[in-house]
């Protein structure tokens, strides 16, 4: 069972950046993973993907802002935020395995707890 913790989550103002990072607790150099967030009322959204050759998925909201990477070697998932706008306020999850269809319909095998994103 994978485990998968978040950090980095935050409060900025609007046209500032965040950098969001997640730890697994075990080998996921072949996993696809990603990044999901739920705003409050919201269902959960896939925002950012990966898979183990490096192929990216993007949801239309945040294509040219978000981008998503990994460290392989340190089985990290990192998902830097630029340009934050009020409605990328939310909780942003974690992913794990599954394919990027799976992780961009909020679809995936692992779910991380969370770290709260929120824009003023």
């Amino acid at each position: 069972h994978v485990q998968l913790v978040e950090s980095g989550g935050g409060s900025v103002q609007a046209g500032g950046s965040l950098t969001l990072s997640c730890v697994a607790s075990e080998y996921t150099r072949d996993y696809c993973m990603g990044w999901s967030r739920q705003a409050p009322g919201k269902e959960r959204e896939g925002v950012a993907s990966i898979n183990s050759d490096g192929w990216t998925a993007y949801g239309d909201s945040v294509k040219g802002r978000f981008t998503i990477s990994k460290d392989k070697a340190k089985d990290t998932l990192y998902l830097q935020m630029n340009r934050l706008k009020p409605e990328d306020t939310a909780m942003y999850y974690c992913a794990a395995g599954g394919s990027l269809y799976d992780l961009q319909r909020a679809r995936p095998k692992y779910w991380g707890q969370g770290t709260q994103v929120t824009v003023s």
